[in-house]
């Protein structure tokens, strides 16, 4: 248990938490309308929820853990192809319809919460690699 999932689950946290900082400056950098778009009173600036905004790489890769282990033998072929397909699998029944509604019921641009799928993706695609070299 501890070397199947629970390390794997505490090695992608780390990872997307690292990647999370990385995008956030990324957008600062590259895309500045974007980021903009992050003062909108729709988002919270409470610093008691902050936390939680942290806790989310952890939250998402163990929940995929769980996901792995239970269904990493529908996944074939080589260990990268399996963990892409993680990614798309996930951005696909999880990502698409909760961006569907974000999009549909709060009054964000087409071009934030696309890049929150696109990101989505990435991340799950992120863990399912480290799931499929660790936990083949």
């Amino acid at each position: 248990m501890m070397k199947k999932v629970i390390l794997p689950g505490i090695i992608a946290g780390f990872v997307l938490l690292a990647f999370s900082y990385l995008a956030l400056f990324l957008l600062v950098s590259f895309l500045p309308s974007l980021a903009e778009q992050y003062y909108n009173p729709v988002f919270s600036q409470e610093g008691d929820k902050t936390i939680l905004y942290f806790l989310h790489p952890f939250v998402l890769s163990f929940a995929l853990a769980w996901f792995w282990e239970r269904f990493k033998g529908q996944f074939e072929g080589h260990w990268t192809l399996r963990g892409l397909e993680l990614g798309l699998v996930y951005g696909i029944v999880a990502t698409l319809p909760s961006m569907w509604i974000t999009f549909s019921s709060l009054a964000l641009s087409f071009t934030l919460v696309a890049s929150w799928f696109v990101y989505g993706i990435f991340q799950a695609a992120v863990v399912g690699l480290i799931y499929a070299k660790m936990n083949p």
